[in-house]
């Protein structure tokens, strides 16, 4: 509000000024008011995101400082380009799921430096950009069938729940039986469990910002219980030492790392869409079936992945957060503007999410724990919309779903994923169902593990 009652005092948001003319919000139906306070929303569903990535990107063996600057700039980068490239209310932020794939498949399961898997991300977010640019990418987007994006999402979602509950102490390392119920009665667990418990009563009551809540109710209990150290300051100016800049731009270009760069594309491909058309459903932005400036808006996303890469953090995406602020109204880049710019004053309070990032005493995160929990949850629901009747649908649907969190790798289950589509739908004698990409793709990943070190 205090940011409104600015901007009208500088006479920036009546009807036919600078921020009217740039971003039309009366003509979308709006008001620069409902603007404001959609931003503030989805910044206040996102911000855990500030928290939780540099968690994976210190497993990677980033620098924590730089990791939290890096998220925030990225974020904030591409949110802002979403709204003045697109002028939508879609903020973007290092994916969850993404992330997860870069520290724990790339970095600590096939032994890449962060460095170079930086590198990887950038290659990814370039072959983004030329695909949007093309055109190509609308055909990529028919080629992978529905059933394997949406067992893709369920499987990052129970992946990302898996480290969540190790996180938490919730689940431990058994040598009997692989794993057990972690100590229930241990600080660390207790607090993830409190954190959990107000996650899901805020969740079932609708609270858009159950996440972020239930952040702070950890944090508190941690500080309060002495399992976290009270900051030694609550701000201070962030010191700009970006990862980025010792991105390896040129061992990223290894063939050996092929797999890894489709997988980091496939992914970033399909759940920026997705986000994007869902948003688009919720807000009513659709035209005749399409989304106007849908090619913007992608390209937004593709160049925010590449900056992100350069700022020094995993691949940057559309947040299906965003619905929070259309749900209060928000129907144009002027919502981002207000969120991108929440984002640059975030890695101020450096001090207070480092305290987050460094978990507790003896291992494990159970601030950001509840977090992730919640997350995987909300991902596992599209395994509604896959057809467990049909056979081949539903093989390889249960394969990359469940090998996700079994290997503790993504691309793995994505690489079972598509062999076996491929294998069935032509055992059933229904190959027309198989683009030729996927046969492709599903010679390649053959390859891979054939003849690459796993």
């Amino acid at each position: 509000m205090i940011l409104l009652s600015g901007w009208r005092r500088l006479g920036l948001i009546d009807s036919g000024t600078m921020v009217e003319k740039m971003f039309k919000v009366h003509a979308a139906g709006s008001t620069p008011g409902r603007e404001v306070v959609g931003g503030l929303t989805t910044f206040l569903t996102m911000v855990y995101i500030v928290a939780v990535n540099p968690v994976f990107l210190t497993a990677a063996g980033m620098p924590l400082a730089g990791a939290v600057l890096a998220t925030c700039l990225s974020a904030a980068f591409a949110t802002l380009l979403m709204a003045f490239l697109a002028n939508y209310p879609i903020a973007l932020a290092p994916g969850m799921g993404l992330n997860a794939f870069f520290a724990y498949g790339i970095c600590l399961g096939a032994g890449v430096r962060w460095q170079t898997a930086l590198g990887l991300v950038f290659w990814a977010g370039f072959i983004f950009v030329v695909l949007t640019v093309t055109g190509a990418r609308r055909v990529l987007v028919r080629a992978v069938p529905k059933v394997l994006r949406l067992s893709g999402a369920v499987g990052i979602g129970l992946f990302i729940a898996f480290i969540g509950l190790q996180q938490g102490n919730l689940v431990k390392a058994d040598p009997n039986t692989l794993l057990s119920l972690g100590d229930l009665t241990s600080g660390a667990a207790l607090l993830t469990l409190l954190g959990l418990a107000v996650a899901l009563v805020l969740a079932a009551r609708g609270v858009r910002i159950a996440i972020f809540v239930a952040l702070l109710v950890s944090l508190a209990g941690g500080l309060v219980s002495g399992l976290l150290p009270m900051p030694q300051t609550w701000f201070e100016v962030p010191s700009f030492a970006l990862p980025g800049l010792e991105i390896d731009l040129v061992g990223a270009l290894s063939l050996e790392y092929l797999p890894l760069l489709l997988v980091i594309l496939f992914f970033d491909l399909f759940d920026t869409l997705g986000t994007l058309l869902a948003i688009a459903h919720e807000g009513g932005f659709t035209k005749n079936g399409e989304l106007p400036r849908l090619d913007r808006a992608m390209a937004a996303d593709s160049v925010g992945s590449v900056a992100g890469a350069l700022f020094g953090t995993s691949t940057v995406t559309s947040y299906i957060e965003s619905g929070a602020g259309v749900g209060v109204g928000a129907r144009t880049g002027l919502a981002s503007l207000v969120t991108g710019g929440l984002f640059l004053l975030a890695p101020f309070f450096t001090p207070v999410i480092a305290v987050i990032g460094q978990g507790v005493e003896g291992g494990g995160n159970p601030v950001t724990a509840p977090a992730l929990i919640l997350v995987g949850i909300l991902m596992a629901g599209a395994v509604r919309e896959i057809d467990w009747k049909d056979f081949t649908e539903a093989a390889p649907a249960f394969l990359t779903a469940l090998l996700m969190p079994l290997t503790f790798n993504i691309s793995h289950g994505l690489a079972a994923g598509i062999v076996t589509f491929a294998l069935v739908k032509t055992a059933a004698g229904r190959s027309r169902e198989v683009h030729w990409l996927i046969y492709a793709l599903a010679v390649l990943f053959l390859a891979r593990y054939a003849w690459l070190p796993v």
